[in-house]
């Protein structure tokens, strides 16, 4: 069966921006959507001049643009590691998602012992990474790939792409099922989420999204004492003793 595109699979999360009808697959929705309002707003940038702000910050959009479009968002010298970013590029619009991971995998790991942990080369590979376990289905590796770029980002004083590191991070949690688990990840998201909202830029102009992402916690943990409370979740099966 072939993926959903994202643009089918989250409407609210979908850039202004035609896709192309080849579009990367991506997750479905998470479980909770239905009933979860927490997500990425529609935003509507029509009678606003392009060049008074850069567009908003959102989930995977540069990778995902850069997968799409690759010959528009490279610019300048060729990357010494254009050959595999291509082929893993092809592998993700074809649907070849588990061979993409792989070798993704790999051409981090080269270009991290050729380059350094923080060359941007490194940190647009590592996000492909982190997009890719996206459409996995692993929002978990996802999650922390995405939030240690958002903290390195920062380290490097590049709040724009920080935050969308953030957002990224951010739609890979909004994809856990467990609430406990979610708990335990929206903290560390919110620490450092609220770390990049204190200074000056995208963080701290979308401040509607830390809320509704602190909300969101309320609801996990709301969720969280209910399954406590059912005496089949405290079953040592149910816990896997």
């Amino acid at each position: 069966m072939t993926p959903t595109p994202i643009h089918e699979a989250n409407p609210e999360a979908a850039p202004t921006s035609p896709r192309p009808t080849d579009a990367p697959p991506a997750l479905a929705p998470p479980e909770e959507s239905a009933s979860d309002p927490y997500s990425a707003p529609e935003w509507n940038m029509a009678g606003e001049d392009p060049g008074l702000k850069p567009a908003p910050v959102r989930e995977f959009d540069a990778v995902a643009e850069a997968v799409l479009d690759p010959e528009e968002t490279e610019g300048g010298a060729e990357s010494p590691f254009a050959v595999p970013m291509s082929r893993i590029n092809e592998a993700v619009k074809a649907g070849r998602i588990q061979e993409a991971a792989e070798m993704a995998e790999q051409t981090v790991a080269q270009a991290m012992a050729a380059l350094g942990p923080q060359h941007p080369e490194v940190l647009r590979l590592r996000e492909l990474t982190a997009y890719i376990a996206y459409l996995a289905g692993d929002a978990l590796r996802s999650f922390h790939l995405s939030l240690d770029l958002a903290r390195l980002r920062h380290h490097l004083r590049d709040p724009r792409a920080a935050y969308g590191n953030i957002q990224s991070a951010a739609a890979a949690w909004r994809a856990v099922r467990d609430p406990l688990q979610g708990l335990h990840l929206g903290r560390d998201l919110i620490d450092v989420w609220t770390e990049l909202a204190a200074e000056a830029g995208p963080a701290a102009d979308d401040l509607e999204q830390l809320e509704k992402a602190r909300t969101r916690m309320g609801r996990l943990t709301e969720r969280a004492r209910a399954l406590d409370a059912d005496p089949y979740t405290r079953s040592p099966h149910a816990h896997g003793q």
